[in-house]
């Protein structure tokens, strides 16, 4: 799995190295200040800097992530501000949750990325990511049958990278 340093993501895939377009960023913001207002919530400085951060960085990351971030910036940002901050972005739709923390539940932003889905690796926890075949068009007809409104859909597969494959045991 990608890891943090020094309060940059970084991620083993070329699709997350893209420069992050201000047009997009400012189309994101809106739409998390438009679910703030909805649920009677304040933008507050707190919240920014965590939007900020995240829209311009890269890759998978935890809510812990961030507070080590924050807390080596010297940022005052509160750990509970943070994972609610958290729970707001992904309710805005501005990030989406992945199945692959070990610990923490960890996310991406969703505004520059290709729809994608994970394959990990059991044992060193490498991750790939592989293209969106549009799958979900399969199911939607049947889940719609039972009354289901789909939002979005994840695929992860588990297994053994091919360097694991190759080391002796």
């Amino acid at each position: 799995m990608q890891r943090m340093v020094d309060s940059q993501f970084f991620n083993d895939t070329l699709s997350h190295m893209q420069t992050s377009p201000s047009h997009k960023i400012s189309k994101e913001r809106t739409k998390f200040e438009g679910h703030l207002r909805k649920a009677g919530l304040k933008n507050s400085s707190g919240r920014r800097y965590i939007f900020e951060k995240i829209m311009n960085t890269h890759g998978h990351f935890t809510a812990e992530d961030l507070v080590k971030i924050f807390q080596k910036n010297k940022n005052h940002v509160s750990r509970a501000t943070i994972y609610r901050s958290l729970k707001e972005l992904l309710e805005a739709g501005v990030i989406r949750k992945t199945a692959f923390g070990e610990k923490h539940d960890c996310y991406e932003h969703i505004y520059d990325e290709k729809p994608h889905h994970h394959a990990r690796c059991i044992r060193c926890h490498s991750l790939v990511e592989f293209p969106d075949l549009k799958e979900d068009k399969i199911y939607q007809p049947i889940l719609e049958k039972h009354g289901f409104h789909i939002l979005g859909h994840e695929m992860h597969f588990y297994g053994i990278c091919q360097l694991c494959q190759n080391e002796k045991v």
